[in-house]
């Protein structure tokens, strides 16, 4: 678990660095009607840390396996709004979650590690797995579309 907090810790202080170097157009700009802006994207990240968050813990002490509940990511950034909202704001949401999801890692014991959890299609997976899902998750979109100029087809 120790190179996923290092690696949290480091996407916690390379991406407000990042975005330090960027204009506000091009962090709220859309680059097609239908697909999110820079700053979309980091509330995205921010709706995915809630979520997990909640899983990280529950998984914890709830019965086994614990069914993990998915969510609307398009809706949950709509609803939101992180469109309109200051991006500051967005982004000091977006470390203090994480700051909170390493938190918690720290704290899980390792016997924990391996508690199961499900999808809806009976997919088992262990919280060691989720954890590592989070990040990879995290670090596909800094990747592919908020620190190059690439947008992938989808934002999903």
């Amino acid at each position: 678990m120790q190179s996923t907090i290092d690696q949290l810790y480091f996407w916690i202080n390379k991406v407000p660095e990042e975005f330090r170097q960027m204009s506000e157009i091009e962090i709220s700009q859309r680059p097609a009607p239908q697909k999110w802006s820079k700053k979309e994207i980091l509330g995205h990240l921010c709706d995915s840390a809630i979520n997990n968050l909640e899983r990280f813990i529950k998984i914890q002490y709830e019965k086994e396996p614990l069914v993990l509940t998915p969510y609307d990511q398009v809706h949950w950034v709509k609803i939101q709004g992180y469109q309109e909202l200051p991006f500051n704001e967005v982004l000091n949401l977006w470390v203090s979650l994480n700051k909170k999801i390493i938190h918690v890692i720290k704290n899980i014991p390792n016997e924990k590690l391996t508690l199961q959890c499900g999808f809806e299609n009976n997919q088992q997976v262990t919280l060691h797995w989720l954890i590592q899902d989070y990040l990879e998750h995290m670090e596909h979109h800094f990747k592919k579309q908020i620190l190059t100029q690439n947008h992938c087809k989808d934002n999903l």
